[in-house]
């Protein structure tokens, strides 16, 4: 199975989020799949089949369960197919069937995902003494990605954070993750943020994109802005731009190709 290894939000490589792309020739059971991105140890691992012209398949692992939606490995494969194919914008369909609009934009790649909703939350103090946070400006809810959206005063503070993820996992069960995010104290971003998500994949998510179908939302109402620019403080990092039209939000972020190769099935 043709297999690549992507670094996806950036344009250097070792940095931004590495995801794997795998193109199987046959049809996949879903156990298989799940196998193969345990083995590989990515916090995602995309499986993309051509379904017509440029039209595909996509479904989303975590070494521990499918998602529906994942940014950075919707960049990962998009950007190999814009590289092996002439086609200039492709479809794809998940297992949700969401269609996702992706084309060139320059030498970035747009993503088109959907916006998603968030809600008034409580979050047990458990949850916060594990991340660390002894202050909280905002707490909201995802009930679509199933995540807890917490907003902290400082940007500084966000990227000092360091987890007990244990103790996090342990202080709250039925989400998939925690999103931290503050406004930037750089001119050259409008908001930071860092997401843990040991319930469903990872410590730490180094770049995330599909947390912006209601992260973007939530910093567009807060600051007025139809067009952001994000920066994820991660001990990686990675940064993308991201804009709502209607009901859309659209993602521009590079990517660069570490790792071609064959996986054996």
């Amino acid at each position: 199975m043709k297999t690549y290894f992507v670094d996806s939000f950036t344009n250097e490589k070792f940095k931004g989020n590495p995801a794997a792309v795998c193109f199987p020739e046959e049809n996949l059971d879903f156990d298989t799949m799940q196998k193969i991105a345990t083995e590989i140890g990515f916090s995602e691992t995309a499986f993309v089949k051509q379904i017509t012209d440029n039209t595909y398949s996509i479904r989303f692992f975590t070494p521990k369960i499918e998602i529906p939606l994942c940014g950075h490995a919707t960049l990962a494969s998009s950007k190999i197919i814009f590289d092996t194919t002439s086609f200039d914008s492709i479809t794809f369909i998940n297992c949700e069937n969401i269609e996702l609009f992706i084309e060139k934009a320059g030498n970035k790649i747009k993503m088109q995902f959907p916006i998603y909703d968030t809600e008034e939350t409580e979050v047990p103090q458990k949850t916060l003494d594990a991340l660390g946070i002894s202050e909280v400006i905002n707490k909201r809810y995802s009930p679509k990605n199933k995540i807890i959206l917490i907003e902290i005063k400082s940007a500084l503070d966000l990227a000092n954070l360091t987890p007990d993820f244990t103790a996090l996992l342990h202080s709250h069960t039925g989400i998939n993750g925690v999103l931290v995010t503050a406004i930037s104290d750089n001119k050259n971003f409008d908001f930071h943020y860092r997401y843990f998500w040991p319930w469903a994949g990872t410590n730490e998510d180094p770049v995330t994109g599909g947390v912006q179908t209601f992260l973007t939302k939530y910093w567009a109402t807060k600051l007025n802005k139809t067009k952001l620019n994000a920066f994820q403080s991660s001990v990686r990092t990675g940064i993308m731009n991201t804009e709502i039209i209607q009901d859309k939000v659209y993602i521009f972020g590079e990517a660069i190709t570490v790792l071609e190769g064959q996986f054996i099935l």
